[in-house]
C-alpha cells in the first residue's frame, strides 16, 4: 500500500514537472528557452550516468568524452550540409586539399545519427569490457575514465585539420532543409529534447523496476555475492555502461542541433566532473534526481555568472560543498526524508491516546467468560 502511495507521489510529480516544462515555452524569452533547451539535453546525460553510477556502484568521470563523440558526429554532418559540397572552411585554412575518408560517411544524415550512439558505445564497451574483466573498479575506473578524457581532448586539438581543433565546428546553417536559426526550429528542438528525455526517463525506469535493475543493484552492494551466486557481472556492467555512453551520445546530438557548435572544451575534465555533481545534487539512484540535478545545478549556475560574473565560481562551489555536506542523498534524498517524517507524524497523530488513570479511579476487571460443563459422551 506505501509502495502505491509513493508511486503516485512520483508519477503525480513527473506530470507536474513535465506539464511546467511543456509551458515554459509560453512564459521564457526565445533565449531562455534556448538555454532550458540546452539544460535538458544535460537532463538525458544525467539519466545515463545515474545508471551507472547510482545503480550500478559504476563512478566515472569521463562521459563528457561520449557527450563529445555524439555532438562531433552530428556535427561533422552539419558541416557538410553548410559547406554544400565544398572542403569546409577550417580544413583549407589548416592545408588540407581532400575530405578525409573518415568524413564520407557523415553525408548521410541517417549514418550521422547511428554513429553518434554507435561511437560512444564502441568505446565504451572497449574501455568498460577490458576493466571489468580485470576486476578494476572504484577509484582505479575513475582514473581510467579520466585518462580517456585527457587523451580524447589531446586527439582532438592536436588534429586541427580534421576536428577544427580548439575552435570545434561551428557556423551551420540547416538540417534535412530546416533551418537551425528559425524560432520555430528553436521550438521544434525544444519540445523534441523535452519528449526524447521523457522517453528515455520511461524506458530506464522500466529498467530499473525489471529483474536486471534488480540485478545492477546487487552488483552495486555487493559484485562479489552476484558473482557467487551464478550470475557475471561483467556482461551486465558491460551493457549499462554502453547504454550509458549511447545516452550521452543522444544528448550531444540535441545539444549540438540547438547550440550549433561543438568543441573540445565540452570533453574536458572540468565538464565530466561537473556531469558527475548533477547526478550528486539531485539524488543518485533516482532518475527524477538526475534530471532535477541537472536543471537546478545548471540554472544556478548560470544565475551566479550573471549577477555576479567574479564570485560566481566560488558560490557555485559554496553551492556544491553544502549539498556534499549536509545533503548527502541529494535533493530528492531531502525531500524523501521530511515526507517520510511527516507521514510517521500522521501516523501518530491517527493513533488515539490511552488516558492515564486519575487518583482513586477504580480499574475495570475484565469480566470471565463463563465456563461450560464437559460435555459427557455414551
Amino acid at each position: 500500500m506505501l509502495a502505491i502511495r509513493n508511486n503516485k507521489l512520483k508519477l503525480t510529480a513527473y506530470t507536474i514537472g513535465f506539464a511546467l516544462l511543456a509551458l515554459a515555452p509560453l512564459l521564457l524569452s526565445d533565449f531562455r528557452l534556448s538555454l532550458l533547451g540546452k539544460f535538458l539535453t544535460y537532463a538525458i546525460l544525467a539519466i545515463g550516468i545515474d545508471l551507472i553510477w547510482g545503480f550500478t556502484g559504476i563512478l566515472s568521470l569521463g562521459h563528457g568524452v561520449y557527450f563529445g563523440l555524439g555532438a562531433y558526429c552530428m556535427a561533422m554532418h552539419l558541416k557538410l550540409v553548410a559547406s554544400k559540397g565544398q572542403l569546409p572552411d577550417f580544413m583549407s585554412w589548416s592545408g588540407v586539399d581532400k575530405l578525409p575518408w573518415f568524413w564520407l560517411p557523415f553525408h548521410s544524415p541517417i549514418i550521422a545519427l547511428l554513429m553518434a550512439l554507435i561511437v560512444p558505445m564502441a568505446v565504451a564497451f572497449i574501455l568498460g569490457y577490458f576493466t571489468f574483466r580485470n576486476r578494476i573498479r572504484g577509484t582505479f575506473f575513475s582514473i581510467l575514465s579520466q585518462a580517456l578524457v585527457i587523451i580524447t581532448v589531446t586527439l582532438f586539438v592536436g588534429q586541427q585539420g580534421y576536428t577544427g581543433g580548439t575552435n570545434g565546428l561551428t557556423n551551420f546553417n540547416s538540417f534535412l532543409g530546416i533551418p537551425l536559426n528559425d524560432p520555430s526550429t528553436k521550438l521544434l528542438l525544444y519540445y523534441l529534447t523535452l519528449f526524447m528525455l521523457i522517453t528515455v526517463l520511461v524506458l530506464c525506469s522500466f529498467l530499473v523496476a525489471s529483474r536486471m535493475g534488480k540485478i545492477l543493484t546487487a552488483i552495486r552492494d555487493g559484485e562479489n555475492r552476484v558473482r557467487f551466486i551464478g550470475y557475471n557481472p561483467v556482461l551486465f556492467k558491460v551493457f549499462i555502461y554502453c547504454l550509458s555512453a549511447a545516452l550521452a551520445g543522444l544528448a550531444g546530438v540535441l545539444f549540438v542541433l540547438q547550440e550549433g557548435i561543438v568543441s573540445p572544451a565540452q570533453m574536458g575534465i572540468v565538464p565530466s566532473i561537473e556531469m558527475v555533481l548533477w547526478v550528486a545534487i539531485g539524488g543518485r539512484g533516482t532518475l527524477g534526481g538526475a534530471i532535477l540535478g541537472a536543471l537546478v545545478t545548471n540554472t544556478a549556475k548560470t544565475s551566479f555568472s550573471e549577477a555576479y560574473p567574479e564570485l560566481w565560481p566560488i558560490l557555485l562551489g559554496a553551492l556544491f560543498i553544502i549539498v556534499v555536506l549536509f545533503l548527502p542523498k541529494g535533493i530528492i534524498g531531502m525531500i524523501t526524508h521530511y515526507m517520510d517524517a511527516w507521514k510517521k507524524r500522521i501516523v501518530v497523530k491517527s493513533v488515539p491516546a490511552i488516558k492515564p488513570l486519575q487518583s482513586g479511579q477504580p480499574v475495570q476487571s475484565v469480566q470471565s467468560v463463563p465456563s461450560t460443563p464437559p460435555q459427557k459422551f455414551n
